[in-house]
């Protein structure tokens, strides 16, 4: 029993000390706060599984880090690719909304088109500001419909990195479409 609360002391003052830096250090590669308070519980869960055990772990800290890592890089492999479409907006019933119903109707009127040609205007705008490789998946992906092993066996390019450069094109459009999504919804 003594030697039980001997070691529920340590672990709280690991706990203690190393909190605020390890969640510094998950929060700067996980983007979702809600994801990195899981990971940062299941890294302290499993310091104390270690000691209910009484695994050795000569050198806490480092320990630490790198199940905080192993924690890290399984999450990303659960996640699939997030799309450009998925982040679209839901209408009042939750369903999705594709680009073509969050732009004007082309039938409703001269304002309606106008609006619409300037939308359209400015997401071709944002593609063409995007890297040749990034834009090509993206338009591949996105846009035609094809998997990134279809587009890997025509090109040569590996799975991964169609990924990468796909995400680096969604956080762009993102980034740059913004403020036009924010006047559309004002209006």
């Amino acid at each position: 029993m003594r030697m039980a609360t001997e070691g529920d002391r340590r672990i709280s003052e690991v706990v203690e000390r190393e909190q605020s830096r390890l969640r510094n250090f998950i929060r700067r590669r996980v983007p979702d706060a809600r994801d990195v308070e899981d990971i940062l519980q299941d890294v302290f869960c499993e310091l104390v599984e270690a000691n209910r055990l009484l695994m050795p772990i000569e050198h806490i800290t480092g320990w630490l880090y790198r199940v905080a890592r192993n924690r890290i890089i399984d999450l990303f492999r659960k996640k699939k690719p997030e799309s450009f479409s998925e982040s679209a907006a839901a209408d009042e019933n939750g369903e999705l909304l594709r680009l073509e119903d969050l732009l004007p109707s082309p039938e409703a009127g001269p304002e309606a088109l106008y609006a619409r040609g300037v939308l359209l205007e400015e997401i071709e705008l944002a593609l063409a500001e995007l890297p040749k490789e990034q834009r090509a998946v993206f338009v591949e992906h996105e846009i035609e419909g094809r998997s990134f092993k279809e587009i890997a066996a025509r090109t040569g390019v590996s799975v991964n990195t169609l990924l990468s450069r796909k995400r680096y094109a969604v956080l762009h459009l993102r980034e740059r479409l913004q403020t036009i999504y924010e006047e559309f919804v004002k209006t």
